[in-house]
């Protein structure tokens, strides 16, 4: 019973990403403010299913991997949805969207190659990241354009996939919860690591 819980909360996001699409594609009114309300609920069961499972102790490694699964079907949902609603802004940062979806493309195909897993550092730096993907969506869908914020998203998001990439290939074995690079460093030298016990491990 524990378990389902953080379940239940995970694949919600699976639900609600679904929704969005169809909302989108049928261009309903009020879309704007139903699918930025529908994104805040998706975010916080992001922030609380692992919160949750942490308290109740039931956060495995096989949890965490399918978080991280959820959460990337639960952003592209929403990035298609507002991909229909605003064209032109993918068009006009094309360039940039392509750089970004390479880099996350060679984070997951590095941590394939040496550890035939996906990625699951859930580290300080993707939650921030996370956090102003947030963000930017919101102004995206508001206002079907985003010029500062997004390239401070860019930029944030070059940075710490590239963390990610430097996290991987430290690591000896695959580890869920790496919060920073330099904790991989304290990992690969067999120090253990302090997590945070309502947001790490």
């Amino acid at each position: 019973m524990k378990l389902q819980v953080p379940i239940v909360l995970m694949y919600s996001r699976l639900v609600i990403g679904l929704i969005v699409i169809l909302l989108s594609i049928q261009h309903i009114d009020y879309y704007k403010f139903i699918s930025t309300t529908l994104l805040t609920i998706g975010l916080l069961t992001d922030i609380f299913d692992g919160i949750i499972a942490r308290r109740l102790a039931v956060s495995t490694q096989k949890i965490r991997r399918l978080d991280s699964a959820i959460d990337q079907l639960f952003f592209l949902s929403f990035t298609l949805a507002t991909y229909i609603q605003c064209p032109d802004f993918f068009k006009s940062n094309f360039t940039k969207l392509a750089i970004l979806i390479g880099i996350e493309g060679a984070a997951y195909l590095v941590s394939y190659v040496k550890f035939k897993k996906e990625i699951a550092t859930h580290s300080i730096g993707a939650k921030i990241w996370t956090l102003l993907l947030f963000a930017t969506l919101i102004e995206v869908i508001t206002h079907c354009q985003s010029v500062t914020l997004f390239n401070f998203f860019f930029w944030i998001g070059l940075i710490t996939r590239l963390e990610i990439i430097a996290i991987i290939l430290t690591l000896k074995t695959w580890t869920t919860d790496v919060p920073t690079f330099y904790h991989s460093l304290k990992l690969r030298k067999g120090i253990e690591i302090k997590r945070h016990k309502l947001f790490n491990g």
